[in-house]
């Protein structure tokens, strides 16, 4: 069975924080933190700015989200300053994109979270088992899964609203689409459009980025960037199945409800 270049190049996404169209090897990321200087929440200048361990105890872990497994992220987030698009003002997307908290956090902290759904080809004792086509559909229901990225941030100050607009008016001037590069790797994405989003938190921005431009037809990626307080959490979903086969999905829903839930 053969696959065309945009769905090798989307499943290498999947393992690679998530950047479609814009691959390869992911530096270490993990958490970082800036030091403890104070922050700001909804307008509380006096609002300190969490720490990386105390953003580790509110990201999701093991167990929290039914239906998911939950880890670290796949080779790592990828450095910030080797993700950059073809006009800055696109920057914003691209790293939302990519696992990266937008702004200028003072920590932030990522995990993975992988749909469970059982390998209908481990039903299989041969390939004859799987012949005439079945083993291509076997294929395309075990990649049917949703992988979501998750990041928390937390900022000084007006840190957390300054990056969520940044988010929200690169959605808009970069509707056009964009081209962009990571870690020297060259892509693009043909169109960014807003979508509804979860409503969860004090604000939010919602996006679809896709490549429609090669023989595989559109290949989306989605996420959101939700603030809560002056905390950030930034999704970014990708599910290999639903692309092959063109059916819709968006970021996980189990994923921001239980994420949501531990930051309230």
């Amino acid at each position: 069975m053969k696959r065309s270049s945009g769905v090798r190049l989307c499943a290498t996404a999947a393992v690679s924080a998530l950047s479609l169209a814009l691959i390869t090897g992911c530096s270490d990321g993990g958490s970082k933190d800036s030091g403890d200087g104070k922050g700001g929440k909804d307008g509380n200048s006096a609002a300190k700015a969490l720490s990386a361990a105390e953003l580790k105890q509110l990201i999701i872990a093991k167990g929290e989200v039914p239906g998911y497994k939950v880890g670290s992220v796949e080779g790592g987030i990828p450095d910030k300053s080797k993700v950059k698009s073809d006009d800055a003002q696109c920057d914003p997307v691209l790293r939302a994109l990519t696992g990266i908290a937008p702004g200028e956090p003072a920590a932030n902290t990522s995990r993975m979270a992988t749909e469970d759904k059982k390998d209908p080809t481990d039903k299989a004792t041969s390939l004859d088992d799987l012949a005439d086509g079945k083993f291509e559909d076997a294929l395309n229901d075990s990649m049917d899964l949703d992988v979501t990225v998750v990041t928390l941030a937390s900022y000084d100050g007006d840190g957390a609203e300054s990056a969520l607009k940044s988010v929200t008016d690169a959605v808009k001037s970069c509707s056009g689409g964009f081209s962009g590069e990571q870690d020297g790797e060259k892509g693009k994405f043909t169109k960014v459009a807003e979508e509804k989003s979860s409503g969860t938190g004090d604000e939010s921005v919602a996006f679809t980025a896709t490549n429609d431009s090669g023989k595989d037809g559109a290949l989306p990626l989605h996420a959101e960037v939700v603030r809560h307080g002056n905390t950030l959490a930034t999704y970014t979903t990708i599910n290999i199945g639903a692309m092959m086969t063109k059916k819709a999905y968006t970021v996980s829903a189990p994923v921001i409800k239980a994420q949501a839930a531990k930051l309230k």
